[in-house]
């Protein structure tokens, strides 16, 4: 892709509604705990409890604001059973599955390239005059 190419294809979204949800998908996927989330769906439906006890590190508070905030969107569902105790389970939906190979694409793109990037942040800042 030539650089034309991707000022294009970053410019083609002319609705501006679109543009909105792309910027709200980028500031959720970019957080600290949503890939974490979404890699542990990827091991079928899961409860809250094991959520938490399996992704090292996780408030419960911010496990529920992931889970709310993926399921708000679409990716992930969330199945409440009518039982005592309560027991609510969580899985990645169509939609969510659809975003694993995005995710797969740039972590391929990391493993090339991380070492760069560590080394470049290594150095000390350079500004243009």
């Amino acid at each position: 892709m030539t650089i034309p190419d991707l000022a294009n294809t970053a410019s083609a979204c002319d609705d501006d509604q679109l543009k909105s949800v792309l910027r709200g998908l980028l500031t959720t996927i970019g957080d600290k705990w949503t890939l974490v989330v979404i890699a542990s769906l990827t091991q079928g439906e899961q409860r809250f409890t094991t959520l938490l006890r399996t992704i090292d590190g996780i408030s419960h508070r911010m496990l529920t604001k992931t889970l709310r905030d993926l399921e708000r969107d679409g990716l992930v569902t969330r199945q409440a059973h009518a039982e005592v105790p309560p027991r609510v389970e969580y899985s990645l939906t169509p939609l969510g599955h659809t975003l694993l190979d995005p995710i797969e694409s740039l972590t391929h793109w990391v493993e090339a390239h991380g070492h760069t990037i560590l080394a470049n942040r290594t150095q000390p800042h350079r500004t243009s005059r």
